[in-house]
């Protein structure tokens, strides 16, 4: 079941190329921590500046990793409906859990047009279909009741809210069910998410504190609320910190630090500055995770 801690998993590079290996050994790291679930080739990924076949590798090497023992969900976007339904037949194929398809970017569609590019991936793929809903970076949102609809489509179980708004969550539940998994994409806000319904976050700190991260949301699925308070409270600047400079160089630098991949980003993303590094160590710290 989609639920808890899933990481939106970093694509490690070394020498200018995707690091399988590193790539298969940090999942391996994010399954012995107890994470719930993986997300490869989302926003986090830098999927934008992965060619077709890396693209498509990621995800084989994420399922192979998996093996499956955690949910995959595949990252299948694109503001070219043809180009999602590529992706999501290639994550079918592979043997993918499901695929999360974005709101499509730049085009800037209307909600009639957001409904019609999802139902066509519905439609072309049998693969059940998380909901990326993130307007800060695709410009359009996707307001309840279009959600509402698209929850009536059959391959249709969830979403993924990066408003940051957790009121949606009721009013989702209103129009989509109990049923359907409502997943928090922004980690400050997802204790909050939770408690008004949520089944979890596709988060990027869990990039860095697995472990703790998995804690935080094993907590949150048992209703002690209390108790995961505590730990957000140890989190809240690893949440914020990790977005000091364009994500994801910040992450990626604190995992140089715990030795699980290089700092290499691709342009336009850019390393993290110095004054950068040092908030995210005293972040990784302030979460006790060991350095």
């Amino acid at each position: 079941m989609i639920k808890g801690s899933i990481t939106a998993l970093l694509t490690p590079f070394k020498n200018g190329i995707v690091d399988e290996t590193a790539f298969q050994d940090f999942i391996e790291w994010q399954i012995e921590s107890g994470t719930h679930g993986l997300v490869p080739c989302g926003t986090t990924g830098e999927t934008a500046t992965l060619t077709d076949a890396e693209h498509r590798r990621v995800i084989e090497l994420c399922v192979e990793a998996a093996s499956g023992r955690v949910p995959v969900i595949a990252g299948a976007g694109s503001n070219e409906t043809r180009m999602s339904i590529a992706y999501a037949q290639k994550a079918k194929d592979v043997g993918a859990d499901a695929a999360l398809v974005v709101t499509p970017y730049y085009n800037k569609p209307s909600q009639e047009g957001i409904y019609q590019h999802f139902k066509a991936i519905a439609q072309a793929v049998d693969i059940p279909i998380i909901v990326y809903n993130i307007p800060g970076r695709s410009v359009v949102d996707i307001n309840n009741d279009t959600m509402g609809r698209l929850a009536k489509l059959p391959t249709v179980v969830g979403c993924k809210d990066a408003t940051g708004d957790i009121t949606r969550v009721a009013g989702l539940i209103e129009r989509c069910g109990e049923g359907f998994i409502q997943l928090s994409g922004d980690d400050p806000s997802s204790l909050g998410h939770a408690a008004h319904g949520g089944r979890g976050c596709i988060s990027v700190g869990s990039n860095v504190a697995p472990a703790i991260y998995a804690e935080f949301h094993n907590l949150m699925m048992a209703k002690d609320f209390v108790g995961a308070q505590a730990i957000n409270q140890k989190l809240h600047r690893l949440h914020q910190d990790l977005f000091i400079d364009p994500s994801p160089a910040p992450a990626k630098y604190a995992l140089s630090l715990l030795g699980k991949m290089d700092t290499q980003v691709r342009l336009p993303i850019t390393l993290c500055r110095d004054e950068t590094k040092g908030a995210v160590k005293g972040a990784m710290i302030q979460a006790g995770v060991k350095l």
